[in-house]
């Protein structure tokens, strides 16, 4: 309860400050969080980075201001964040479809990007699984991407990578070199700046010999809460997803810990009433 409470002060931070420069750093601090573990909560809360969600309230407040005002063009790019009148101009049109320069004009069609509210409920009647595990560091081997979290294109992407990896037989490559964790699907190398992760389909490496168009990866040491999954995917491991957000890390004193994030497949059905998988987030006590 207290974290959500936090979390909506964060964007009444955001919100009071939209026409003039905004820290990152400086929001997670009024979340009591870390850099990484406040944009990741968010996401999982909203649905939208930290990044997107500004961008698009300056520009919904953009449009207000341009119809509403003789104010220039090119100031309204400067006081919403944009150095140049092109760039602004871009993120205008992809978010509302017309040119800045032609809001004034009658019957012109705008979007209305509203703000975000944190809706504070009791939950956590159910109770949540989980069990901590300290793993050295580890290689992985398979096939991945590189997908944007900019407007959910990660979420079209990635399954899309499972179809085509399953049409080509990967998982069951994959099923011979995997070990107790099964097939993984892994989130690492997150790049802040661009809003990009990696997106890995793979398993962890053994002494077998894989092919050469496979590529490597490293998930370094940590401590990992684990969180068992039963249910159909993918509704079953995005409910789970949701309730580790925000349920699991408000109330047990736990941080993210910056890095990799694993969903780990077992063997069977995935779309039974039964199956089984896991998340593996990397952990801190605060």
């Amino acid at each position: 309860m207290e974290a959500l409470n936090r979390m909506a002060e964060s964007l009444a931070y955001m919100e009071e400050r939209l026409d003039s420069g905004i820290n990152v750093e400086e929001i997670a601090k009024i979340a009591c969080m870390s850099k990484f573990h406040y944009q990741r909560m968010f996401t999982m809360l909203t649905g939208y980075t930290v990044a997107e969600y500004i961008r698009k309230r300056r520009l919904t407040l953009a449009a207000q201001e341009l119809f509403h005002s003789n104010t220039k063009v090119i100031e309204v790019a400067l006081k919403y964040g944009y150095e140049t009148p092109e760039s602004f101009s871009k993120a205008f049109r992809k978010l509302h479809g017309i040119s800045p320069s032609v809001v004034r004009k009658h019957d012109q069609p705008l979007k209305a990007f509203p703000k975000l509210s944190f809706q504070i409920q009791l939950k956590g009647d159910e109770e949540m699984d989980y069990r901590i595990v300290k793993k050295e560091a580890f290689s992985v081997v398979g096939k991945s991407i590189k997908t944007s979290l900019v407007d959910g294109q990660n979420q079209s992407e990635v399954p899309a990578f499972w179809e085509e990896t399953r049409s080509e037989g990967l998982d069951k490559e994959l099923t011979a070199h995997a070990g107790d964790t099964g097939i993984m699907g892994i989130c690492m190398d997150f790049d802040k700046e661009q809003e990009q992760i990696r997106y890995f389909i793979a398993a962890e490496k053994s002494s077998k010999e894989v092919p050469t168009t496979w590529e490597e990866g490293e998930i370094p040491a940590a401590t990992w809460a684990v969180f068992p999954v039963k249910g159909p995917m993918p509704t079953a491991i995005q409910r789970v997803w949701e309730r580790i957000f925000s349920e699991w890390f408000p109330s047990t004193g736990y941080e993210h810990a910056g890095g990799p994030e694993i969903e780990a497949y077992t063997n069977g059905d995935p779309y039974a009433e039964d199956y089984y998988s896991e998340i593996w987030v990397p952990v801190v006590k605060k």
